[in-house]
């Protein structure tokens, strides 16, 4: 799936929590209703057989409790894409990313082989699995991990057994680290901790651009990987690094090319494709030019473009990063530039150049927070917008609670106002006809609910300080549930006046009132 992924670390937070963020969006043409459900541990598979590629795993029986925001309508998978867990680990799964045919030459993606011919007969090959995928990981490692860096490991141990038949980054995260892995092939990986002080922007592509392999075969302090990477690379020839005297090489045969201690993933598994620049690089751009704006971003003299190669993994931002900042980078269509498909720059070319990140597709944006300085009781805050989210608002929840409010957890098949997901979806749909006379009525409905939602945690935060633990997840829930109610009434109120403003421009109004 396409998507676009922000990470913050606690350094760079504006409040010391570390931040991971993904929009989920639906391939083109598809639009996937989505809902936000507890899983009990009652509820979690003990034998788990994924539906894209029939692949049976068996699972622990040990499972926590977690969040998630899985696919509404039943049939083709869980697709549990993000949450937090009761140890307060996160995971969002997965940033579908890019690779080239050396890679995956060398390490074949391992995609379901359907039965051939007629069982019994001669000629019969019976069906064969494929690997792991998005529709399976947070399912399979959430429920078992009590921190970031045990997700990066139990994700690994998977891959490395079932391998996976697509390309995928996935990132973890608890009150002290993040950790973001990326997938090499059908069955190697790599992951870097994200550094304290900085922020990660992921669109599509691999997209770690430096790595100590050193250390991710040694003190894995900062850096892990499958352990047989620096041997396969070798022998399949994919370090491009540039032999030099200050960089460490290691080869075992003649037969084999040095690898570098530190070498570039992006240039060794990723790609740089024509496609690249039109519909992943943009992405990393403007996120970096709106956290970053005091670099020249630009004009002939601007160090990186739109269609650059060589844009930052990870940035130290200008100041302190906040949830707002986050929504606004994830809700982005180039605002401010002459590619934003809304505006007045540029020219009709432009402004349809770059695919936004703001899109239609948008289904379901988790903001999964880990805040250090409130009890473990009610660390985890999982904030969700639903819908595209140029039109849509940020709200925070929960996350240590038995069950997700119905209003965000109702999404049927059937298109009602009664829903969260379909409110935005009809609120979206409207308001796109009209941008400019519906912006000023979205703007205001994400300041309102979003000052509700920080009222809100910080209002109950003050009040569970003073429980015992056992006591703080009804306490809770009825927070979550008071929060949707707040929410329902002012989407409610949106989708009222989104309504009658593009109902005044409808093209069989006429001037002459029958009055």
């Amino acid at each position: 799936m396409a998507c676009t992924t922000i990470l913050i670390g606690k350094a760079a937070s504006f409040d010391g929590s570390t931040i991971i963020a993904r929009n989920e969006d639906s391939p083109g043409g598809q639009f996937e209703p989505k809902k936000m459900h507890v899983v009990s541990p009652e509820e979690q598979p003990r034998t788990y057989t994924a539906t894209a590629s029939h692949v049976t795993i068996e699972l622990p029986d040990n499972p926590m409790r977690y969040m998630s925001v899985p696919d509404a309508l039943p049939g083709h998978g869980i697709w549990a894409a993000a949450g937090i867990n009761e140890a307060n680990v996160a995971m969002t799964a997965t940033e579908t990313i890019t690779s080239n045919e050396r890679v995956l030459g060398a390490d074949p993606l391992v995609e379901l082989r359907p039965a051939h011919g007629r069982e019994g007969e001669e000629d019969f090959e019976p069906e064969v699995p494929g690997g792991i995928g998005e529709e399976d990981m947070v399912t399979l490692v959430l429920p078992y991990i009590r921190s970031a860096r045990e997700g990066v490991q139990r994700l690994g141990e998977l891959l490395e057994r079932y391998g996976t038949y697509e390309m995928n980054g996935i990132a973890f995260s608890d009150v002290d680290e993040i950790w973001w892995l990326e997938t090499v092939g059908g069955h190697h990986w790599i992951a870097r901790r994200v550094p304290d002080d900085a922020y990660v922007t992921m669109p599509n592509q691999l997209g770690i651009d430096s790595f100590d392999l050193a250390d991710a075969e040694g003190a894995q302090k900062e850096h892990m990987a499958s352990a047989d990477l620096r041997s396969w690379m070798a022998k399949n020839h994919l370090d491009l690094t540039l032999s030099s005297g200050s960089v460490g090489f290691a080869a075992k045969a003649s037969s084999t090319s040095p690898v570098a201690d530190i070498f570039n993933p992006r240039e060794a598994f990723g790609s740089h494709s024509d496609s690249d620049h039109v519909y992943n690089t943009p992405r990393a751009w403007y996120m970096q030019r709106c956290l970053n704006p005091s670099d020249r971003w630009d004009g002939p003299a601007a160090a990186l473009s739109p269609e650059s190669d060589n844009i930052p993994w990870c940035r130290v931002p200008e100041r302190k990063l906040t949830i707002e900042d986050v929504k606004y980078v994830l809700s982005a269509h180039y605002q401010g530039t002459p590619y934003d498909p809304y505006g007045k720059l540029g020219t009709e070319a432009t402004r349809g150049l770059y695919r936004p990140i703001g899109i239609n597709r948008n289904g379901q944006l988790a903001v999964l927070q880990i805040r250090p300085d409130r009890p473990e009781s009610c660390r985890g805050v999982q904030w969700m917008a639903f819908g595209s989210n140029v039109f849509n608002a940020l709200v925070p929840f929960y996350t240590n609670v038995d069950e997700a409010p119905a209003y965000l957890e109702n999404t049927t098949e059937r298109v009602t106002s009664e829903s969260f997901y379909w409110a935005n979806r009809l609120i979206a749909a409207l308001a796109d006809a009209r941008f400019r006379e519906n912006s000023a009525h979205i703007e205001r409905y994400a300041e309102k609910v979003g000052a509700l939602g920080h009222q809100m945690l910080r209002e109950t935060d003050a009040v569970i300080a003073d429980l015992e633990a056992e006591a703080a997840p009804h306490l809770l829930k009825d927070a979550n549930e008071r929060m949707a109610k707040d929410l329902k009434r002012e989407t409610e109120k949106l989708l009222s006046n989104v309504l009658f403003t593009t109902s005044l421009s409808m093209k069989n109004a006429f001037a002459m009132s029958d009055n």
